[in-house]
């Protein structure tokens, strides 16, 4: 399928298009970010201009291949075996990467999609029943009553906490963590976080690639992604990972985060995991500089000041165990709602 065209069996908010300029005009109506990209995507232009989200560093803007978007969401369709007419559910933001894929996925795929505002609790007026949508892990916590709507569920743009996939066990809705950057389109790989088979343990789930994607690590063991159909070269990222084979890793953080303590390395992001049961506000862990240990361990939680004592550290090991804590009432975000580490930071 050309980006100039779109699948006979797509419908958005209930409506069919018979061409382009048709739903062109319709968006104009309703949505000033969906009317923007699609005028860019019935372009003649080969590419769409997408920002990061800014989370790892400052926004920046990229060129991405429309022919590229289209076989990421050809995946995603083949992975969990969406084909034309399912019924998918948009309520992230249009003008990100996520909330773009997701419409991109039902003009190639032939999907009916509604879009609704992005808010923190999408399902709020929502009765109707889906096949597929994605979320932040903030959505899918204030939706968990209603998530049953949704068949399948994607979850991105940050860490889903013990007691969120706790909560979720127990849904029939089956969800999955992903890993991706607007440089791979969004997802890549994805991770199953509920409805395990007696075969698989929820201890050991690990992300699995995409069609037409495989992995491997470099001298850094730092992730290298080869996706011929959305990149013309290997996308080396800064994310440590354990290999387990060309499609399965584990992460276990950024390597831009690690903290080099006294000559022990610490990922943040692996404290964070083992905080995640004991400490519920939003928090971070990170490194600051130290005269004796070149860097110390820190621990930034949002919001009001409240007592932390060693049973919140019960599952640290001795190095990892903070040196400091600090309270911030409200953490520096990106548009998309990621938490600004470094700009937080120099809250303090």
């Amino acid at each position: 399928m050309k980006s100039n065209s779109f699948h006979t069996s797509f419908q958005i908010n209930g409506k069919i298009f018979s061409n382009s300029e048709e739903l062109i005009k319709y968006s104009q109506t309703f949505s000033k970010e969906i009317y923007q990209f699609l005028k860019e995507w019935f372009s003649t232009d080969p590419y769409i201009v997408v920002k990061t989200s800014g989370s790892t560093g400052n926004p920046k803007s990229i060129h991405l291949r429309k022919d590229f978007m289209i076989n990421s969401a050809l995946a995603t369709g083949l992975y969990f075996q969406l084909g034309e007419n399912t019924k998918a559910l948009c309520c992230l933001p249009i003008k990100f990467i996520a909330g773009k894929m997701m419409l991109v996925r039902a003009l190639t795929l032939g999907w009916d999609i509604d879009v609704i505002e992005s808010t923190a609790n999408p399902l709020q007026e929502i009765t109707k029943e889906y096949d597929f949508s994605a979320m932040v892990p903030l959505q899918l916590r204030n939706s968990i009553l209603k998530i049953n709507q949704i068949k399948t569920l994607i979850v991105g743009g940050g860490l889903v906490s013990r007691d969120l996939e706790k909560a979720i066990q127990t849904v029939t809705t089956s969800c999955y963590a992903t890993y991706g950057m607007t440089e791979t389109i969004t997802h890549v790989a994805v991770k199953k976080l509920n409805k395990f088979t007696h075969l698989e343990q929820q201890s050991v789930s690990v992300y699995k690639t995409l069609p037409d994607v495989t992995i491997s690590k470099d001298t850094r063991n730092c992730l290298v992604i080869r996706a011929p159909k959305i990149s013309d070269e290997n996308i080396i990222t800064n994310d440590v990972i354990e290999l387990i084979s060309k499609s399965e890793f584990n992460w276990k953080g950024r390597l831009d985060h690690v903290i080099n303590s006294g000559g022990v390395k610490l990922h943040p992001e692996e404290i964070e995991q083992k905080l995640l049961h004991t400490i519920h506000s939003r928090f971070f862990i990170a490194g600051v500089p130290d005269e004796i240990l070149g860097e110390k361990c820190i621990l930034i939680i949002e919001g009001e000041n409240y007592q932390i004592t060693k049973k919140h550290f019960s599952k640290l090991s001795r190095f990892e165990i903070p040196k400091a804590i600090f309270f911030i009432p409200k953490f520096i975000e990106t548009g998309s709602g990621k938490i600004q580490r470094l700009k937080t930071l120099d809250l303090l």
